[in-house]
């Protein structure tokens, strides 16, 4: 049977956008409205009565707890356009979808936003679990009140979460190891850069580091780590004069492994001279790390797919509450390596996702001529 992630997948367009057509919704331009209506009719593609009848029946409500995102760290962008992409594609099973968003170095910004997603009643709750001690007063609050929850790119141990979303981080740290051991030629020191607010118990960046350092060891490789605490990765001074100086210190270092998504923040940092001669590893593509790949300053990107983590998180909850499909205890995306050569084709949902809302917002912008 046709679904409309096929009818989607044929157009090129998003499953939300298909919704929208199919339910008359607007905000689609009338070029793609065309397109995808045509589509429809060749496949004689009809809505599933079942889910109708789901959406006319169930009222849940979903409420994400996010970190915020700037142009200077681009990351939380990424799951956050996720989310939204299947909210479009949700609402026809009765799903509305609610996003609360904080500061991610502010521990009370945290809690803040959790009171205010609070007094939404949520039937469900996606949450990052960025800070360990005020994520087990949200997790007792929300036991207290009988509301399932999900965590999603961090995950935090001990709690009885429905599922977890993200990345195997371990491993991800494991293969950035291996990675770090092929261009190094297993004969020279690695440092890891980490600023001091990741330092977290049981955090992504805790298990990558744990995953990286474990690969030598199991395979009695010859690499020695060290590691490299900066109070503030976006304090351009210390941390361009804690780098380098320790370079300076330790001419042994061949490699530099950054376990988060700044990277590019210590490639601006660096001196050319030790930027030639030193391989660098680090997390996600975002658009400054991924300048770093295409100029040749970074060798690798572990990419842990957050646009999907995003979307995926939405996806898992709806079909918890209209289904009672409960899901795996770990929802792992895909470990990606991305390196100059096939940065481009990554991300491509997310890509198509933020094309279409600009057409239709230029599309929604320009006005209609009544007499045509």
């Amino acid at each position: 049977m046709i679904t409309i992630k096929d009818i989607a997948k044929e157009a090129n367009v998003s499953e939300g956008t298909v919704d929208r057509v199919i339910h008359n919704r607007g905000g689609v331009s009338k070029k793609t409205e065309t397109k995808v209506k045509i589509v429809l009719e060749r496949h004689n593609f009809s809505v599933n009565p079942v889910a109708s009848a789901l959406a006319m029946k169930n009222k849940f409500h979903i409420s994400v707890l996010i970190p915020e995102f700037n142009d200077s760290d681009l990351f939380w962008k990424s799951p956050y356009l996720g989310i939204q992409k299947a909210e479009e594609e949700v609402k026809r099973f009765g799903i509305q979808v609610s996003r609360f968003t904080f500061n991610q170095y502010n521990p009370s910004s945290y809690f803040n936003s959790f009171k205010k997603l609070l007094e939404n009643k949520p039937s469900a709750v996606i949450m990052v679990p960025n800070f360990s001690k005020e994520t087990d007063k949200i997790v007792q609050e929300l036991e207290l009140l009988n509301i399932p929850y999900l965590f999603l790119n961090i995950d935090i141990k001990g709690f009885n979460n429905l599922t977890y979303v993200g990345q195997d981080s371990y491993t991800a740290g494991y293969i950035a190891a291996k990675l770090m051991t092929a261009e190094t030629l297993n004969m020279s020191d690695c440092l890891i850069i980490q600023a001091r607010h990741n330092i977290t118990k049981n955090n992504a960046v805790f298990d990558r580091i744990k995953g990286f350092n474990d690969y030598f060891i199991n395979n009695n490789k010859k690499i020695k780590t060290s590691s490299l605490k900066i109070d503030n990765l976006n304090d351009s001074i210390e941390t361009e004069g804690k780098i380098n100086s320790y370079l300076e210190l330790h001419p042994e270092v061949k490699g530099i492994f950054v376990p988060s998504s700044r990277i590019h923040i210590v490639v601006d940092c660096l001196k050319k001279s030790y930027l030639k001669k030193l391989t660098l590893i680090g997390f996600d593509n975002t658009p400054q790390n991924i300048n770093c790949l295409l100029n040749n300053t970074v060798a690798y990107l572990i990419s842990q797919k957050p646009f999907e983590q995003g979307y995926e998180s939405i996806k898992i909850f709806t079909d918890f509450l209209i289904q009672k499909k409960t899901p795996n205890k770990k929802v792992y995306l895909p470990i990606d390596i991305l390196m100059k050569e096939n940065v481009n084709y990554n991300n491509s949902n997310q890509f198509i996702y933020e094309d279409e809302k600009k057409l239709n917002l230029i599309a929604l912008s320009v006005p209609h001529n009544k007499n045509h």
